[in-house]
């Protein structure tokens, strides 16, 4: 007796009659993908797929996660995304974090640092401190990192169009402290391609963004071989309304071009692709996203294996750092959100995250509060000491649902990358605005959604209350502009005017040709150059991006 006829029977016997009892909640019920669920998934006619499909953990194509025993060994690294007004208070929270249990740190940065500018800019001026902490110079970068000793901690920066200058002062203060840089560990993000997508910090032009996201590649494979030279990230893409589907294939398309680029610059794929790693989002739904991670690895592994000829297994290995999803938390009922953070972070480590980051559940009203911040942590260290899910390799590993899940996320993907492809690929696309017009049309339909409470979204649209929210507030002291402006008049009256001429120079010269750039920021920033003095010598070289009209 097939399984196909048995369950002809069962639907036929059993289902159809218990439906006319309890007739479905939903005509349809779809993953926010548009994925279709069935009401029961069942197993393959045939398992002779299994291990090209499947396969082991920690082997190729690494659908059940990039280590052989993943959690049983040790515990994804413990982040959360901090950074606001200055280098100091920046500083006393993270020695907090580090000292309540977190294993890694992650640098948020103000606005005006992410753009190029310095806090004396006036296009700074409102700016300073306010999403993130101010890096100007040197000098703080030294208190940011004051009494955190460099070799002992993973430190990920989320920093993209500046990414290799605040790569360059963290070298440089690590050498302050007497690391040696082959200890670093961490992560800058340095993807300029979805800056141009969906989250808009860019400064230059794509060519010379690629060519300072190659240097880095170049100089980091040499001298920190530990370090991740770019975070390829579907997370801003998910936050600007992108489904799960779109997120994997969108990321993908720009890790492509990314990899490409390097080849044309004479780049060796086993070489490089070691120190590429992922960020992505997780939502709400709690069994997509699960699929979503494992598709993601298996689609990434053989794109770099049959793409691009990889032959080293560590380059076909996705390594991503997971944060829950922001666009999810509402400021109605904000409590709720650490339930849904809780159920994210869940996701992501059933999905096999190598890092996480837990949203605090105030962030959709202000700068989260310590408190909130702790809350925050402590979820991942109940998921990690007490739910049970780290104790196996891959949970649902297996469960027919989330295999099929997993194939369709993969297989949809795939066919927005060969789309991708053959527009001219994905910065072909960015600049036809291909990627930017499905994310736009995927958040309206999710907005038109729960406008019309199909979607429901818990204290929005359905369960709503009447309240005052009392939580605690965290506020930034707007006297940090004003100290910031004094602190770099002070080094700029006090370091060698002549120096700094002269790197500046060497610094355009070297704009205008070919060679590595990262040795130069190192010392230009030794010798107290801004980070916003570098940007302007830059800019006036390279221009600056200036999307097109219809965007």
């Amino acid at each position: 007796m097939s399984l196909d006829s048995e369950r002809k029977r069962w639907e036929k016997k059993t289902l159809t009659p218990a439906s006319k009892r309890f007739p479905e909640r939903k005509k349809e019920f779809i993953t926010p993908s548009g994925i279709p669920l069935p009401p029961i998934q069942f197993p393959p006619e045939s398992e002779d797929n299994y291990l090209d499909q499947l396969g082991f953990p920690g082997e190729y194509p690494f659908t059940r996660g990039v280590q052989p025993s993943m959690y049983r060994g040790r515990f994804w690294t413990m982040r959360q995304y901090a950074g606001y007004a200055s280098a100091n208070e920046s500083n006393q929270r993270y020695r907090y974090l580090l000292a309540q249990g977190q294993t890694g740190l992650s640098v948020a940065f103000d606005l005006p640092t992410q753009i190029g500018y310095d806090s004396d800019n006036p296009i700074s001026h409102g700016e300073v401190g306010k999403v993130g902490v101010a890096i100007s110079s040197l000098d703080d970068m030294e208190i940011l990192f004051r009494e955190i000793p460099l070799d002992k901690v993973s430190t990920s920066m989320t920093i993209n169009a500046p990414a290799a200058i605040l790569l360059a002062m963290y070298i440089a203060v690590s050498k302050q402290q007497g690391v040696e840089t082959n200890q670093l560990r961490g992560t800058i993000q340095n993807d300029i391609l979805k800056e141009y997508i969906a989250r808009g910090t860019y400064i230059f032009p794509p060519k010379p963004s690629m060519r300072l996201i190659t240097d880095v590649f170049s100089f980091c494979e040499r001298e920190i071989p530990r370090w991740n030279t770019i975070s390829i990230s579907g997370y801003h893409i998910r936050e600007a309304g992108s489904t799960a589907v779109q997120e994997v294939a969108f990321t993908l398309a720009n890790a492509v071009a990314y990899v490409e680029t390097a080849l044309r610059a004479g780049l060796d794929i086993d070489q490089f692709a070691r120190q590429l790693s992922f960020f992505f989002n997780a939502h709400n739904n709690f069994l997509e996203e699960i699929a979503k991670f494992r598709a993601a690895r298996r689609l990434w592994a053989r794109l770099m294996k049959q793409r691009f000829g990889a032959r080293n297994p560590a380059s076909m290995r996705m390594r991503f750092h997971t944060q829950t999803g922001g666009s999810t938390l509402t400021a109605q009922q904000p409590e709720n959100n650490a339930i849904r953070v809780a159920l994210q972070a869940l996701a992501a480590v059933m999905g096999g995250t190598q890092s996480l980051h837990t949203n605090s559940m105030d962030e959709a009203l202000w700068l989260p509060t310590e408190k909130a911040v702790t809350l925050a942590l402590r979820t991942q260290q109940i998921i990690a000491n007490e739910s049970g899910v780290a104790d196996t390799t891959d949970p649902l590993g297996g469960a027919y649902l989330i295999e099929y899940l997993t194939d369709e996320i993969e297989k949809r993907a795939q066919t927005y990358i060969e789309k991708i492809d053959q527009i001219g690929g994905a910065l072909v696309a960015i600049d036809q605005g291909f990627i930017q017009g499905e994310i736009q049309e995927a958040a309206y339909q999710n907005q038109k959604e729960i406008e019309s409470r199909d979607q429901v979204v818990v204290g929005v649209n359905e369960y709503v209350v009447d309240e005052e929210i009392e939580l605690e507030r965290l506020q930034v002291d707007p006297s940090i502009e004003a100290e910031q402006c004094d602190r770099l008049a002070e080094l700029r009256k006090n370091r060698d005017q002549t120096r700094v001429v002269e790197l500046l120079g060497n610094l355009e010269t070297a704009a205008q040709g070919t060679e590595n750039l990262m040795p130069l920021f190192i010392e230009c920033v030794e010798n107290k150059i801004t980070l916003g003095e570098m940007c302007d010598t830059l800019r006036q070289i390279w221009g600056e991006y200036q999307p097109p009209a219809w965007i």
